[in-house]
Order: C-alpha cells, then sequence, then structure tokens
C-alpha cells in the first residue's frame, strides 16, 4: 500500500509551495517509507509514498503515461485479467505492477475503467493538457480519500492531518460533526471527516476536478437479484468464490502472513493461505493478540462467549502453520490511545484501535503483508443482532440503540438533539436500497441489516484496520472484502445464510470439511479486548488529567458526576455503548481519545 496526496490550484504557482508539499508528504511517510515521488508544475503537485509490494524495483510513482500521471493506493486482485485484456489492444508493458495496468486502463476505457477492477483502491489521475483530475474510491471503502475545497484549490489525501497541513484547511469542527463524535462515534456518516473544512469520498464514488468544479458520482451499489440456488449448491459456489478471493490476495514479492484468532474467518484464511504455501515447500506464519493476564480476568458474556485461545492452538497445529502469540502489555494499550488517535485523524474505536496498532508493529518486523478477515461478520449476518428478534426489527442501529449513555454523560442542553441526530442518520442509510418484490418481512429486512452493516459497522471496523496497520507500514487485506462476495451474500436467503439457524451457516458449511469441527462450528467471538483492571486503572490517569485541563472545552460538555458514577458501576451499563466491545472503560477511553484529539490537532469548535 502506499499514501498519496495532490494539490491543483489556479491561485498559486504550486511550484513555489515545495516546503508545503514536502511537509504533506512527510504525514505520509508510514504509510509509504520504501520510496517518494512528486510531479510538480505551476497548476499541480501530485505526491506519493510507497509501500514495496509487488514489483519492488520498478513501479515508482506518480508515474506516466501519454498525457496522465497517476498516484494510487491500493491492490488490484485481477491485475492479469485486466492486463491480459489490454494487451489484446495494442497496449504494451514495462512493470508487474499493478499501477501500470489501472493507469493504461484509464487511458483505453476512461471513467468506465475503474468498474473493470477488483481490488482495494483509492487513486487519481491527473490530465495534463485538461488540466482536470479523476478519482476514485474502491467498492467496499477499503482504502481512504479525503478532500478539500477552498475558493479554486483542490487538494486529497490519504490522510486527514495531509490535509490539515494547508494553512488554507482549517481544524475547525462545528455542531454537526460534535454530533458525529458524541451520538454517532467511533462511527461517522459516511461522505464526512468530522472536518468542517474536510469530505471523505465514499466507498464506490468517482470524483472530477475540472475548472473549478467537483463532481461524485457512484459507479456501483448493490443490486437485489433472484438467488436460484439450493443450499448444496450455495455452499459450493460460497467455497469457491471465498477460496478465489484469498488465492488472489497472496500474491506478494516482500513476506506475507495471516493473521489467525482462532475463530471461523481467519481459520478459513489461514487453512487456504497455509494450503497454497505447501505447494510450493512454505510454511504460513500466523499471528494472533491477547493481553497480560487475560485468561485471569476473562469474563463471558453474550458478545464475547469464549476466549480465542483455547483454539488458536488447535487451528494453528491442523495447518501446520508458524504462529506468533503477541501479548500486549496493558498499560501500554491504554498509554497508546493517544498515538492511536493521532493515526486515525479522528478519535476512534479506543483499545480495539490502539491494541490493533501495537499488535501490528510487532507483525512489522518480520512482515510486510497480512491477510484479515473483516467484512464476513457483516456480509454473512455474524453478529448477535442479527439473530435476536426483539433487536432486528427496531428502527436504529442494532450496534448502538439509543443516545441514552452517551447524553447521560453530556451536560444538560449540550447536544440535546442527539436522538434525533441518530435517527435521521439511520433513516438516511435505508433510503435506495435494492429489494425485490418477491422479499418477505425477514428478506427485505436482511437487505437492511446488510446495508447498515456494510454502510456503517463495517467503515468502522476498515477505517480501524486501514489508519492502525498503516502506522506501521503493514499492508492488511482483506478477502471478505471482495465485491463480488459482497453482492453474492446480499442476494442469499435469510434461510440459506443462517442455515441450521447459526450466524454464518452457509460458510460454515462451505468450510466444514476444511477445518476441525470445534472450529467450524465456534460460536463468534469478537476481536479480543482488555478484561484486566491495569488497562481501566490507567485510562482513569488519563482521563483525570483530561477532566482537569481548562485549555479544552471538555469539562463544559462532560456531567463529570455522571461519568464517574458509571466508572464506578462498570457492570451497570445495559449494552456497550458500540457494537460488541465498548464498555465502561472504553467510554472512558472514549472521552480520553477526544481529548488528545483536540489538544494534537488544535481543534476549534464553532458551535
Amino acid at each position: 500500500m502506499c499514501g498519496i496526496a495532490g494539490i491543483l490550484s489556479s491561485d498559486i504557482d504550486l511550484r513555489g509551495e515545495k516546503l508545503l508539499v514536502e511537509k504533506m508528504g512527510k504525514t505520509l511517510k508510514k504509510r509509504g517509507p520504501d520510496a517518494a515521488g512528486l510531479y510538480l508544475t505551476p497548476e499541480v503537485a501530485l505526491i506519493h509514498r510507497r509501500l514495496s509490494v509487488i514489483d519492488v524495483e520498478n513501479g515508482a510513482q506518480p508515474m506516466h503515461f501519454g498525457k496522465y500521471v497517476i498516484v494510487y493506493n491500493g491492490e488490484i486482485y485481477n491485475t492479469d485479467e485486466v492486463r491480459n485484456e489490454l494487451e489484446g489492444f495494442g497496449y504494451r508493458f514495462d512493470t508487474h505492477c499493478d499501477t501500470e495496468v489501472v493507469l493504461k486502463a484509464y487511458d483505453k476505457w476512461e471513467n468506465e475503467s475503474v468498474k473493470k477492477l477488483n481490488g482495494i483502491f483509492a487513486y487519481a489521475i491527473y490530465d495534463k493538457k485538461e488540466n482536470s483530475l479523476f478519482a476514485c474510491r474502491d467498492r467496499i471503502g477499503v482504502k481512504p480519500f479525503f478532500y478539500n475545497k477552498t475558493k479554486n484549490t483542490f487538494s486529497f489525501a490519504s490522510k486527514i492531518d495531509t490535509l490539515l497541513c494547508q494553512p488554507y484547511v482549517k481544524s475547525v469542527v462545528d455542531e454537526e460533526g460534535l454530533y458525529e463524535i458524541f451520538m454517532l462515534g467511533p462511527a461517522k456518516t459516511i461522505g464526512k471527516a468530522i472536518f468542517k473544512d474536510i469530505c471523505e469520498l465514499p466507498p464506490a464514488f468517482c470524483l472530477t476536478y475540472k475548472n473549478g468544479e467537483i463532481k461524485t458520482y457512484p459507479y456501483w451499489k448493490l443490486e437485489a437479484k433472484e438467488f436460484d440456488e439450493n443450499e448444496e449448491t450455495a455452499a459450493e459456489h460460497t467455497y469457491l468464490l471465498v477460496k478465489d478471493s484469498i488465492e488472489r490476495q497472496l500474491v506478494s514479492d516482500v513476506p506475507l502472513a495471516t493473521f489467525l484468532s482462532g475463530g471461523l474467518d481467519s481459520s478459513i484464511i489461514s487453512k487456504i493461505a497455509s494450503d497454497k504455501y505447501k505447494e510450493s515447500g512454505k510454511t504460513l506464519d500466523t499471528y494472533s493478540v491477547d493481553y497480560t493476564d487475560n485468561d485471569k480476568y476473562f469474563k463471558k458474556s453474550l458478545f464475547q462467549p469464549n476466549k480465542d485461545s483455547d483454539y488458536i492452538d488447535v487451528i494453528s497445529s491442523y495447518i501446520g502453520s508458524n504462529h506468533h502469540n503477541i501479548v500486549l502489555n496493558n498499560v501500554d494499550v491504554a498509554n497508546a490511545l493517544e498515538e492511536a488517535t493521532i493515526e486515525r485523524g479522528v478519535p476512534g474505536f479506543v483499545d480495539i484501535d490502539s491494541s490493533l496498532m501495537l499488535f501490528c508493529k510487532e507483525v512489522k518486523k518480520d512482515f510486510t503483508v497480512c491477510l484479515s478477515g473483516e467484512c464476513a461478520d457483516e456480509i454473512f449476518a455474524g453478529y448477535p443482532w442479527y439473530h435476536k428478534k426483539e433487536i432486528l426489527f427496531e428502527n436504529v442501529f442494532p450496534w448502538a440503540r439509543n443516545t441514552n449513555i452517551r447524553q447521560r454523560i453530556l451536560k444538560n442542553g449540550f447536544l440535546s438533539d442527539g436522538e434525533e441526530y441518530l435517527q435521521s442518520a439511520y433513516k438516511n442509510t435505508l433510503k435506495n436500497i435494492s429489494y425485490l418484490e418477491s422479499d418477505d418481512k425477514i428478506n427485505k429486512r436482511m437487505r437492511e441489516m446488510f446495508v447498515l452493516n456494510l454502510n456503517w459497522f463495517m467503515q468502522t471496523l476498515l477505517a480501524r484496520k486501514d489508519n492502525m496497520s498503516m502506522a506501521s507500514s503493514l499492508e492488511v487485506r482483506v478477502p471478505f472484502c471482495d465485491y463480488r462476495l459482497v453482492e453474492y451474500a446480499y442476494n442469499m436467503p435469510w434461510n440459506i445464510k443462517a442455515l441450521d439457524g447459526r450466524e454464518k451457516g452457509i460458510l460454515r458449511k462451505a468450510f466444514e470439511n476444511d477445518l476441525p469441527k470445534e472450529i467450524a462450528w465456534r460460536k463468534k467471538s469478537p476481536y479480543p479486548k482488555t478484561h484486566n483492571p491495569a488497562y481501566f486503572a490507567r485510562v482513569k490517569e488519563l482521563l483525570a488529567i483530561a477532566l482537569t485541563d481548562k485549555s479544552t472545552p471538555l469539562m463544559d460538555w462532560i456531567d463529570i458526576d455522571n461519568l464517574y458514577h458509571l466508572m464506578q458501576n462498570p457492570d451497570s451499563l445495559p449494552e456497550p455503548w458500540y457494537g460488541q466491545l465498548m464498555g465502561i472503560p472504553q467510554i472512558a477511553a472514549y472521552i480520553y481519545q477526544i481529548y488528545a484529539w483536540i489538544k494534537h490537532y488544535n481543534v476549534e469548535f464553532e458551535i
């Protein structure tokens, strides 16, 4: 993966802005530590930082062809097919990298070329003759793309703080941004970046910029289609799609490993990867994460029914991987909350973020590419809220069903329309969902749940994965985000998807002969969080700093008495703040992350 950025301006001679361009490039260094490239003219600056994965010797960027210049971040998994098609039209290639394929595909098919690509990507192509820009983002939103327009200057970047380097892009947050943080966070509405001056290009969207005008439009969306397969053929089809996606993503010219939690999704990926490695006489390396003394403090719950450590050895031995268990210090996880916030650019998923960041730093010592299991729960109904009827048909986000706890920790009168903001975000998501006339009540609702999870919960996890891994210059690929698999799962009837009444039932059926029975049919358990009181103790210390620092407005917003009452009674929380993992220690950590974010970015507020 890489980091990209650019500026187009009719007001500034960009050749005189080399210090600014260099500063922007430095913010991307972790995303691309191996090489730096720049295309600079009076009208445009295109910045690239490279993490070399494919065709390490070649593939330098910005890359030129004819009148076009590209800066590209991502991996294309059908590169060979697109290259072969282009060769049939007479194109010749000087490298083996996917960047050249993307660039020449654009030369051939222009804006339609993105529809040819299967991968994770965000890229921008500059037309030197037209002084215009075309940009796009992958269908699921794995790779980031942020942008700003101020007067006659347009800029874009892989990271929020890259854009904030510019003097005309301000770190200002208005009331809407605060609603996003306090009522939806750590999720955020697609297209928003919290900061007033910055927008996010949504997944599956293209952007054009010419003569000072921005246009954005979708190039893909989920469409309801008839499903004519039975359980047996659906299991076979699921198996082939998942296997093909994983095998395509094993291509790398640098060392590759997999994340292995002992759960179904990572076990499937690791099994297929291990089998592929054995064909060439290699042994797959696998990695898991845990916390000091976590077994001692683990508490079984609806959302976390069992420990990963009980299963990791089973699957690692079964597939014959060289397994590494990374054990994190709990205080280190708390202390890393600030760095995780800075890397994400906004308040995030607290210790679920910071632990992943520390985990990735350890993996990066030996590997540059990893495969991970994100998206399987969203598309194959892995979460409890798909299966609890008392939640399923509520007109709310099932992972954040109301704002009661959120408003309880805020002072009276501050963001008092929180519930209305939450409901508006929920209802807007349900607009333009594609149904079939034949959909019954349950299948119609499951299409809605699919889109809700893909557009919200999944986006939170993908932002986490991208930012926390790239903070260590580690590329993490996500095979279950293959759009072919997403389309297929969207149209699978509920009785097949939840085969035998189980979460991810069809996925379990598809791979039950490839995995030990206790792995294939293990109950869903989320990413491991720390249960150690040492983590909470350190968070309390950090929070005390935040709530006594008068240099931020946090003290004016937070009802400190109510917050501390919750912290003294951590079992009083009726359900997590967000998803499955954010209990009272995480709520306290989230408030601290807001503080750390305000301080680092010198955030100003317009409310």
